[in-house]
């Protein structure tokens, strides 16, 4: 079954970044999420978007 949700943590190891890095970006609402119990749940599907959005975003601003 594929995964339809990330937790903060593989969050943290798919881009690299700290915990607090991360939920600065939920913060800013950069992508969809839940609370459930104390934990983020984000949606893969908007994660996914946001991060290939980043990814055209840069080589746009890279092709200029």
């Amino acid at each position: 079954m594929e995964k339809r949700c990330y937790k903060v943590k593989e969050l943290q190891e798919i881009l690299g970044l700290s915990r607090t890095s991360i939920y600065e970006l939920l913060k800013r609402k950069e992508f969809q999420w839940v609370v459930v119990g104390r934990k983020y749940i984000n949606s893969k599907a908007s994660f996914d978007e946001w991060l290939d959005g980043s990814a055209a975003s840069r080589e746009a601003h890279q092709e200029q």
